[in-house]
Parts: structure tokens; C-alpha cells; sequence
């Protein structure tokens, strides 16, 4: 029960089962004791209070740092072990993390305690951020469609006022990424990692008429005034392209 405890006081939102960790009763005792020091005036055996501070200051620090990010916890799995004394159980954890103007990345970390995944999810998103072209700041320049594994998804511009029309992992995307206007679609599969695969493989495609004019070698009023539109409407539109 002592193993219960300690989960349910670091805010794990998971049913733990109660069986003992195979071939760790001593180590058991050796938590004990050090929480005890710790109470007494700081003993040298209380490793995993003195854990759960460093990360606090950790994440305090970023805050601080000058770039603010957006950080989204999207699903934790439990997995369980059986060894020679009982269970041992892991946490895996997957995250989603954004600036709220155009940058998002995700990733996972896998910990025997869920703050701990969480830090390594977190550290592993930061690393893998990427940029996407908005239109306007608030929704995407086009549609767009991704794919991973079995998973499909469809992706929408949306004109002001629509919200963000996605459920689950991709919502926490398209929030983390700063978009307000845009309607999706998954289909093929409901689970979280290939949603946000898929999801990142139809944003890594998305271009702006800038990118497109300066790849082209012409200008932005160029290509948007060939959908019939006249000239000085279609520079008033690039003048209009906030990238």
C-alpha cells in the first residue's frame, strides 16, 4: 500500500494495482528510511524527494526562460511486468508541445513513475519542434492530408469564428500550434500516437504563397492574381499574407 501512497501524492491519475514490486523489498525499506530523513532535516537516503523538486525547478526555469510554451499531456499508458515477485509496473507518456504562434512538436517518454515520464516526454517534444505556415495566425494556408500506418486524416481551412473542429490528440495539436479556425477528420484508427503522426505528416506539408513565390521565382501578387482577380486585388491580398 506504501507504493500507492506515494503514486497518489504525485498526482498519478491511473489505477495501480497493489501487489508489491518483484525484487525490490529492500529497496522498499531504503525509500522508507529516507523519507524519514527527510522529515528529520534532509537525509542522504531521500533520492526521490529531492527527484520531484529538480524537476519542479526545471519546468519553473522554462517558464522563466523567456519563450513560453504550451504543454498538453495527451495519454499515459500503464504497463505492468510480471517478475518473480509480482509486478512491476511503467509508465509511458506522450506530449504535445507548442508556442501558440505557428511551432509544434510532440514526443514520449517511458519512466517507472508518470512525473518522470512526463519530464521526458516533454524534453523530447521541445527537441523536435517544427514550424508551420499560418494563415492570418488563426488557421492553415490549405488543406492538407496526412497518413501513418493505418491512421488518415484530413485536414481544413476554416474561415473565422469555425473553433477548432478535432477531437482528442488532435485538438491538443492545433491548440499547442495556436491555430483557432480549422475542421479535421481521422480516419482509420482512434489511437493517440498515429493520430499525431499522421497529424504532423499533413502539417509538415503545408506551404504559404510566400514560400511557394520565392521557390517559384515570382511574385505572391502573381500567384494570387491567377484565380481571376485583378491586379491591384491581388496586391492588396499579398500585402494581406501574414506568414
Amino acid at each position: 500500500m506504501a507504493d500507492e501512497t506515494n503514486i497518489e501524492a504525485e498526482g498519478v491519475v491511473a489505477e495501480v494495482a497493489a501487489a508489491p514490486e518483484g525484487g525490490e523489498r529492500e529497496g522498499g525499506r531504503g525509500r522508507g528510511r529516507g523519507r524519514g530523513g527527510d522529515n528529520r532535516g534532509g537525509g542522504d537516503r531521500g533520492g526521490r524527494g529531492r527527484g520531484r523538486d529538480d524537476r519542479g525547478r526545471g519546468r519553473g526555469g522554462d517558464d522563466e526562460g523567456g519563450e513560453e510554451l504550451i504543454e498538453k499531456l495527451v495519454h499515459i499508458n500503464r504497463v505492468s511486468k510480471t517478475v518473480k515477485g509480482g509486478k512491476r509496473f511503467g509508465f509511458a507518456a506522450l506530449v504535445v508541445v507548442g508556442d501558440g504562434k505557428g511551432r509544434v512538436g510532440f514526443g514520449h517518454g517511458k519512466a517507472r513513475e508518470v512525473p518522470e515520464a512526463i519530464t521526458k516526454a516533454t524534453a523530447s517534444a521541445k527537441k523536435k519542434m517544427v514550424r508551420v505556415p499560418l494563415k492570418e495566425g488563426r488557421t492553415l494556408h490549405h488543406d492538407g492530408k496526412g497518413r501513418f500506418g493505418a491512421g488518415k486524416v484530413n485536414l481544413r481551412s476554416a474561415p473565422a469564428g469555425t473553433g477548432i473542429i478535432a477531437g482528442g490528440p488532435m485538438r491538443a495539436v492545433f491548440e499547442s500550434l495556436g491555430v483557432a479556425d480549422v475542421v479535421t477528420k481521422s480516419v482509420g484508427t482512434s489511437n493517440p500516437y498515429n493520430m499525431i503522426r499522421a497529424t504532423f505528416d499533413a502539417l509538415v506539408n503545408q506551404t504559404s504563397p510566400k514560400s511557394v513565390a520565392q521557390r517559384r521565382g515570382k511574385k505572391v501578387a502573381d500567384l494570387l492574381g491567377r484565380g481571376g482577380a485583378s491586379a491591384a486585388e491581388a496586391e492588396a491580398a499579398a500585402d494581406a499574407i501574414v506568414e
